[in-house]
């Protein structure tokens, strides 16, 4: 989000000096009005249409949420894979994300993950994960949302439509993982779409040519041609790909390549759970070891 601009010099009288235009302030009036009237009409129609909610992320009765769960008929199934041996911690990906989708300062629609790992030999390895939204088959995010905004869209991928939103944040505190927070200006939930506007393009999600280290694969898992398709088949060779929290049984989209000496169990307390985001905090250096989960 850009800085505020500087208030301009004034060369002439002050503004206190110049006699108010009634033309002007009748026109701000209405104006003011107008905009009164239509929020309170737009609160009216989001209560007409906003079902009782449960409260703290549970879900909403099935047939609120069911069509919404259902992806488009286009054969294609987008998900992710994620090699935490490869990452090093640029950035690039978070820097990327930011520019494409204008994520405001002190938000993240995807973050990596710190964490110093004392192996059994006495050793410390450093492991960085990049996180984002696992764009669940079974998205609890979804089944809470009241406004009917959360939805699957091309690929399978989790969307929010924003002429729907309302910034209720019953997503924000049923993800399992953190992955959505609520924009501070424009109220609404905001979480990765898997880029779909490239990806129509044919291109991939801002975050994935940005890599320096190709530790991002993303591409449609039907397709056994797709760059995620092979490199999944090549790594379950010789690595395991695990989903981050099954016990949740979101089905979620994204696998993490992990090893004895990049064990999911040391970073994964570290990721924000139901009610958080993604914050500044998680670049603490304080919080990179042992004991230092969010």
């Amino acid at each position: 989000m850009a800085d505020s601009p500087s208030p301009p010099d004034h060369a002439g009288p002050p503004p206190e000096s110049v006699p108010p235009d009634p033309s002007r302030r009748k026109f701000l009036k209405q104006a003011g009005l107008t905009a009164a009237a239509a929020a309170t009409a737009g609160a009216a129609d989001a209560t007409a249409r906003t079902p009782d909610v449960p409260g703290d992320g549970a879900p909403l009765p099935e047939e609120f949420w069911r069509d919404r769960m259902q992806a488009p008929d286009d054969g294609k199934r987008y998900g992710w894979v994620v090699d935490t041996r490869r990452c090093f911690g640029c950035h690039a990906c978070e820097v990327a994300c930011k520019a494409e989708n204008d994520v405001p300062l002190g938000h993240f629609i995807r973050q990596t993950i710190y964490h110093d790992h004392q192996r059994e030999n006495g050793q410390v390895a450093r492991i960085m994960v990049p996180m984002a939204c696992q764009h669940c088959e079974d998205a609890p995010c979804l089944k809470a949302c009241p406004c009917g905004a959360l939805h699957k869209g091309a690929g399978g991928s989790v969307q929010v439509d924003y002429d729907q939103c309302s910034g209720h944040a019953a997503c924000k505190d049923a993800c399992p993982y953190g992955a959505i927070y609520i924009d501070p200006v424009a109220n609404q939930a905001v979480k990765c779409h898997n880029c779909t506007h490239r990806v129509e393009q044919g291109m991939e999600p801002a975050c994935v040519p940005t890599c320096p280290s190709d530790a991002l694969y993303f591409g449609d898992l039907n397709d056994p041609t797709s760059s995620v398709s092979r490199v999944a088949a090549t790594l379950e060779a010789e690595a395991q790909l695990e989903v981050l929290r099954p016990e949740e049984n979101t089905r979620p989209r994204m696998r993490f390549v992990t090893d004895a000496t990049h064990p999911m169990a040391a970073w994964e307390p570290k990721i924000p759970r139901q009610g958080a985001s993604y914050a500044p905090e998680a670049y603490d250096v304080f919080n990179w070891g042992e004991g230092g989960e969010q």
